[in-house]
C-alpha cells in the first residue's frame, strides 16, 4: 500500500479508539489529522507529455506528420502525449524494429526504435541504447524541422 493509506489507517483507527474509550478531544485531534495531506508524494508516473526537448512549436511540426501518415487524431497542440506517441509508435512499430506495446509510453524500446530511425535519416551518430541524450534530442529536432512542410 501507499505510506498515505497506511496513516489514513492508523488515523481512523486511533479515532474509533478514542471515540470507543469516550475520548472525545482525541476523536477530534485525531480527525483533522486525517485532513493532513502530505507535502511530498512518494508516488511515480509517467509523464503525460514528452516532447523530448522540442519546443512546442517543434512538437507541433511532428504531430503534423503524425497526423498526415500514423493516424494522429489528437489536437495540434505542441504536446506529445500518449496519442502522439501510440502514433508514433505505430510508424516505429512498421519502420524501425520497435517489438513493444502500442502505449505511447516513451521508455527504453520506444527511444531506441526512435533512435535507429534517427541514424538513418537524421544524422544520429549515437549508440543504439534507449537513452535519449543530447544526440538523441538533437536529431530528433532535426526530426521536427523536416517535419514543418506538413503543417
Amino acid at each position: 500500500m501507499r505510506p498515505n493509506i497506511w496513516t489514513r489507517t492508523l488515523v481512523s483507527v486511533s479515532a474509533a479508539v478514542g471515540l470507543a474509550a469516550g475520548g472525545l478531544a482525541t476523536a477530534g485531534t485525531s480527525f483533522a489529522a486525517a485532513e493532513a495531506r502530505p507535502a511530498v508524494s512518494s508516488e511515480v508516473s509517467v509523464l503525460a507529455v514528452n516532447n523530448l526537448g522540442l519546443s512546442t512549436t517543434e512538437a507541433r511540426y511532428v504531430q503534423c506528420w503524425l497526423q498526415d501518415y500514423w493516424g494522429y487524431t489528437g489536437a495540434l497542440d505542441g504536446q506529445l502525449g500518449t496519442n502522439s506517441w501510440k502514433a508514433m509508435q505505430r510508424n516505429l512499430k512498421q519502420h524501425w524494429g520497435y517489438n513493444d506495446s502500442i502505449d505511447g509510453i516513451v521508455g527504453k524500446n520506444t527511444i531506441m526504435a526512435l533512435q535507429r530511425s534517427m541514424k538513418a535519416h537524421q544524422g544520429y551518430d549515437g549508440e543504439i541504447d534507449g537513452i535519449a541524450g543530447p544526440k538523441t534530442r538533437a536529431a530528433f529536432k532535426r526530426f521536427a524541422a523536416d517535419s514543418k512542410p506538413y503543417c
